[in-house]
């Protein structure tokens, strides 16, 4: 999962991060269906690297940013190429074309186009996901859904404290290595961080879970301190997406 430090103000006020976080999780959706239905290289190839190129240019995304969110996702889509092609039911097929030998194992043409066409959509994903991430606040985004697409306060805004709560886990395992070290401890790993960890974790929900009591969260209507509206840039953006998106299918043809 990719979890974003706090994005800058040039990030949140690009046109992708004015754009409604609905609109943008719709396109994402929308495109992971349409890469389901093919195998070639060029749709993910053209969909990976539009999302790329609008997410350093209208997205104003610092490029090392991008490269750190979605290096994982390379060495993901790179093993997932590998071990598909290696071990695909095509290449004991007699009737296949061989390309190659890996050791006792043989490569197939129907198996190596397949395994990269599966490895590309994987990076096509991960550059979706990264621009989506990298280009949406958190908050807008529970607002939005609340908002826009009517999903249930609780569900939103418990999620969005789920959310948050990730980069904290890292903060209370340096605190609790640090307080090892004050008491002459090994500062390394040790099990007993996790149940440390744990305790952190319950102590924190608990607060949360008591502040959105207080606030009244789920009992009913309530007014909306940050309003999240449609506008023309929604719209440019789902034609605009739509379009990118038949014009890469079209290629496979």
């Amino acid at each position: 999962m990719i979890v974003a430090r706090d994005l800058a103000p040039a990030q949140l006020d690009s046109l992708l991060g004015r754009t409604s976080p609905v609109v943008k999780l719709a396109i994402a959706v929308i495109w992971f269906v349409g890469l389901a239905t093919t195998i070639r290289f060029a749709p993910p190839v053209v969909l990976a690297g539009a999302a790329a190129i609008a997410g350093l240019t209208i997205g104003r995304i610092p490029p090392g940013d991008l490269l750190r969110a979605v290096a994982p996702i390379w060495l993901a889509a790179l093993g997932l190429a590998f071990f598909n092609t290696l071990f695909a039911a095509a290449n004991t097929d007699p009737a296949s074309v061989t390309v190659g030998q890996v050791g006792p194992f043989r490569v197939t043409q129907e198996a190596l186009a397949a395994g990269v066409g599966l490895g590309l959509r994987l990076i096509a994903v991960g550059a979706v996901g990264a621009v989506f991430v990298l280009t949406t606040d958190s908050t807008r985004l529970a607002d939005s859904l609340v908002q826009q697409a009517g999903l249930s306060p609780r569900f939103a805004y418990g999620a969005l404290a789920a959310y948050q709560a990730v980069p904290r886990f890292g903060e209370d395992l340096t605190t609790l290595r640090q307080a090892r070290r004050l008491r002459g401890l090994r500062g390394g790993w040790h099990p007993r961080l996790l149940v440390g960890l744990l305790v952190l974790a319950i102590r924190h929900g608990d607060r949360v879970a008591l502040a959105m009591d207080a606030r009244a969260f789920g009992s009913g209507p309530r007014s909306y301190y940050r309003e999240v509206r449609w506008g023309p840039i929604d719209l440019i953006m789902v034609i605009g997406a739509l379009a990118l998106l038949v014009a890469a299918l079209g290629l496979a043809g």
